[in-house]
């Protein structure tokens, strides 16, 4: 079959340098819808250099998202990338990122999980810089018609939402360019730009990033429960349950707990579809 488990979860690490600076990380935020109003304190923490903050999921980006790439090219592994869909996405926050710096980043495959009709790798990328670790980040990638060779099948954990009305209920609206736009920052798969392409996998027009609406969840919940503040993100994982298009709205539903806020996120225009789920955010 053309993924070899034991060989590529045994290969050796690869390593890259990466870097950014304000501009990657001011071209990222925009890519979320962040800016408006243009004028307002609050996004000016995100668009104004001399004010600038980095909001935790831009690890994500950084780089070009070397971990996701170098893992899928990772010995063992050789696969249609027709048949590969992003099915998650974790962050651990080891502190704040700066917005500007330069990391070595270090990617490989930490499992390979067997689910009947499709296999899932669990892509690891660990990026550091002089001072230490930055960010540990965990993509979850399904490969369909890979599956069935008899292994472990890996966890499958369902975050329950809680019994009880949100403590926040905001709606983010997807402009429509903005999947062109968030394509600038390094995932140029042309699901997310071309009609034709996007025809022919079985969508009648582009689809936004699902690291897209990662993103906007995650500063929806800084900005309306966190204070603004996102050196208080330790940690932030979500399972992509769907999609969603340019000129549709997200519906963002909260319930905070103790050092936590659950999250649902849903598409507003389609009976609130699921786009997001099993999504939590860690904090201080």
């Amino acid at each position: 079959m053309p993924i070899d488990p034991a060989k590529a979860v045994a290969a050796e690490p690869r390593s890259a340098e990466i870097s950014w600076d304000h501009k990657d990380v001011q071209l990222y935020h925009l890519g979320l819808g962040a800016g408006v109003p243009a004028t307002d304190p609050d996004e000016l923490r995100y668009t104004l250099e001399s004010r600038l903050h980095v909001l935790p999921s831009f690890a994500t980006v950084a780089g070009a998202g070397m971990g996701v790439v170098g893992g899928l090219s990772a010995p063992g592994i050789d696969i249609d990338l027709a048949a590969v869909l992003h099915g998650g996405q974790s962050i651990t926050l080891h502190r704040p990122l700066p917005t500007a710096g330069r990391a070595v980043s270090t990617s490989r495959v930490a499992a390979v999980y067997d689910k009947g009709k499709a296999a899932v790798l669990v892509l690891r990328s660990e990026a550091a810089d002089e001072d230490g670790p930055l960010w540990t980040s965990d993509a979850s990638i399904f490969v369909r018609g890979e599956g069935g060779w008899g292994g472990d099948r890996g966890p499958s954990e369902r975050l329950p939402l809680p019994d009880r009305a949100p403590d926040a209920d905001v709606e983010r609206p997807i402009r429509e360019e903005q999947a062109l736009l968030y394509r600038l920052s390094g995932d140029w798969n042309p699901l997310h730009a071309d009609p034709e392409f996007a025809e022919l996998a079985g969508f009648d027009r582009p689809i936004l990033h699902g690291l897209c609406s990662y993103g906007m969840t995650l500063k929806a919940v800084v900005d309306t429960l966190l204070g603004g503040d996102v050196t208080r993100v330790r940690a932030y994982r979500t399972r992509f349950a769907g999609i969603v298009f340019p000129g549709e709205t997200l519906r963002i539903r909260m319930w905070a707990g103790d050092g936590r806020v659950q999250v649902a996120v849903t598409a507003v225009e389609r009976d609130d579809a699921p786009v997001l789920a099993d999504t939590l955010v860690e904090h201080s």
